[in-house]
């Protein structure tokens, strides 16, 4: 299973959903945006979405609703990371 995190206008985790992986398949390899374009789908066309990993592999850890996106860096920061680093 694939996971996914919807982001607001700030970058703020809104939630973060589970796709199964055969909506990311692209001849036989997972795609990031195939994901996305399935959450779009189901949640509309203005929403934001990005890949995220339940094992941390992918961008640093598994956020949660209330986390940021850092698109620079491609990477969640978890709230204790948001109140250290303002």
């Amino acid at each position: 299973m694939a996971h996914f995190a919807e982001l607001d206008e700030d970058n703020i985790i809104k939630r973060v959903i589970v796709v199964h992986n055969n909506e990311l398949l692209v001849d036989n390899k997972e795609s990031e945006t195939k994901g996305i374009e399935f959450c779009k789908s189901l949640y509309g066309e203005n929403t934001k979405w990005v890949q995220c990993s339940y094992n941390a592999k992918k961008r640093g850890h598994y956020p949660s609703a209330g986390d940021y996106y850092d698109k620079e860096k491609d990477i969640f920061i978890g709230g204790k990371e948001l109140t250290i680093n303002e």
